[in-house]
């Protein structure tokens, strides 16, 4: 299988979850670094961040305006519960913001923070115990052409549903869990 789309986003919460070597189509992919649990050694996210800038794959940072710019991230991610609405960046240092959201309200919220980019989620069912409904490909493009955004779609997104991406009107996806679980997704996707 074979799925065009303008970029790929790769969620993951450690550099150990990825082989960049695994990626072949460079300047397509932004990899999203969320670590929430175990801090990882600066030295080798420093390493990790100047690969992706050999290989020509963007990097973002979760919720951390330090680690960004101590890593000089190519831009940041605020997460759906991240509701600040002041950002630590300095004025000389150009920055992109992406944003998640799962209602229109977060994304609202997400507008006022400047995002650029929106991610907007669950597009299918998950197997979260404590996260329930999805939006589905119909319903996800309606509430992006009646809104007027081009959402970025997550959630639930696996090997076994790749094909109805293609349904899909978004230029983009994310993918979080199959990064980790499956990394041969690589190879079926591009």
């Amino acid at each position: 299988m074979f799925i065009v789309k303008k970029n790929y986003f790769l969620l993951i919460e450690s550099i150990k979850d990825i082989n960049l070597k695994n990626i072949k189509k460079k300047e397509k992919f932004i990899i999203i670094y969320r670590n929430k649990k175990n801090i990882e050694n600066i030295s080798n996210l420093l390493r990790f961040r100047k690969l992706c800038k050999t290989k020509k794959i963007r990097f973002y940072v979760a919720n951390d305006n330090n680690l960004a710019t101590k890593l000089l991230a190519d831009g940041l991610y605020i997460s759906a519960n991240n509701f600040s609405l002041t950002n630590n960046f300095s004025n000389n240092y150009p920055v992109k913001i992406i944003g998640s959201a799962h209602n229109l309200k977060e994304y609202k919220i997400k507008k006022l923070q400047k995002c650029t980019t929106i991610i907007f989620s669950r597009l299918f069912r998950t197997s979260y115990t404590h996260k329930k409904g999805f939006l589905g490909i119909v319903k996800f493009n309606l509430i992006s052409k009646l809104i007027g955004e081009e959402f970025v779609p997550l959630g639930g997104i696996k090997v076994s549903n790749l094909n109805k991406l293609f349904m899909n009107k978004a230029e983009s996806f994310v993918i979080m869990s199959e990064v980790k679980k499956k990394p041969a997704i690589f190879d079926r996707l591009f």
